[in-house]
């Protein structure tokens, strides 16, 4: 009789075990509807797009071209080809340019900051005060300061020296993209960093003070290690920020000079809105968002690797 019951109670059991509540669900919900309508059927319209040689000038004339717009992109041959290449390795050149500081100096600041000193509240406002603007105030104020007569080169005729063509020279154009970029954006990465050094136990430093480790043997030793996770977020997003640049030469040189400064993403603008190849640009798009999400893929995965060794 024991061994009926208990097999009369199993499909109960079962079934109690199968019932799934929808309340995780309504609450991922509207975040799910955001995502599917800004991020995910974009990139699929993308996708269809790229497959077109798709004009919005002329909605009756979009012949189907299968893979001949990413085909342009690797052809020699093409007149895709040198501009887009020309543009991504600009885009990597910035990169180099700007990686380096927004993640060092934003890291250097955060422990600055992190130190109980008068009026800290207020230095740490300041930093993240650029952050507010918008790209378009940023870029113009900084364009203004470069110019022949800005601030800039007054401060080195003052001095003796000679006014030099920020904006219209290599790699002079550049070091103004960059120090623009540097002072609008590092406020975010110093915040971050700032909020990781404040969950470090300060247990951690007075034990290693005691064995006699100095501040620079404490950072490298304790702070750099217990960091590892939020450097590799921090890099990661600023690798894929760098390399999205497009407000600051569109505003400051408009890709000059001779497309110097032209981001591959000012290109994909130039391509689809200006030229009006919206499949050519789609194809670099989506090109662009592959080698991105692989070098997402690789950061987290070697410095997880490192991390866990």
């Amino acid at each position: 009789m024991a061994i009926k019951a208990e097999v009369l109670s199993y499909p109960t059991a079962r079934k109690a075990r199968k019932k799934i509540s929808i309340v995780p669900y309504l609450f991922i919900a509207p975040h799910l509807v955001f995502f599917a309508a800004f991020l995910a059927w974009p990139f699929f319209y993308g996708v269809y797009i790229s497959l077109f040689r798709f004009d919005f000038l002329q909605p009756k004339n979009r012949p189907f071209v299968g893979l001949k717009n990413y085909a342009n992109l690797f052809n020699p041959s093409s007149v895709q080809f040198d501009k887009f290449w020309n543009a991504l390795g600009n885009t990597g050149e910035f990169i180099l340019w700007s990686v380096v500081p927004l993640v060092g100096i934003a890291l250097l600041l955060a422990v600055l900051l992190n130190r109980n000193y008068p009026g800290r509240g207020v230095f740490r406002t300041i930093f993240f005060a650029p952050y507010t603007l918008s790209v378009t105030v940023a870029s113009v104020l900084w364009w203004w300061i470069f110019q022949q007569t800005g601030i800039v080169n007054q401060a080195l005729q003052a001095v003796g020296g000679k006014p030099v063509n920020w904006l219209g020279d290599l790699p002079g154009a550049w070091v103004a993209i960059t120090i623009c970029t540097v002072w609008w954006t590092i406020g975010f990465n110093t915040v971050i960093f700032l909020t990781a050094l404040q969950e470090i136990p300060k247990s951690l430093y007075e034990a290693a003070s005691l064995d006699g480790a100095n501040s620079r043997q404490q950072f490298f030793l304790i702070t750099i290690p217990m960091l590892r996770s939020v450097l590799v977020f921090v890099l990661t997003i600023t690798l894929i920020a760098s390399a999205n640049l497009f407000g600051q030469p569109y505003i400051m040189t408009a890709g000059g000079p001779a497309d110097g400064t032209q981001t591959v993403i000012y290109r994909i603008f130039f391509e689809g809105m200006l030229r009006g190849q919206m499949g050519s640009a789609a194809a670099m798009s989506i090109v662009i968002a592959i080698m991105l999400l692989s070098l997402t893929y690789l950061n987290f995965k070697f410095f997880g690797q490192t991390e866990e060794r």
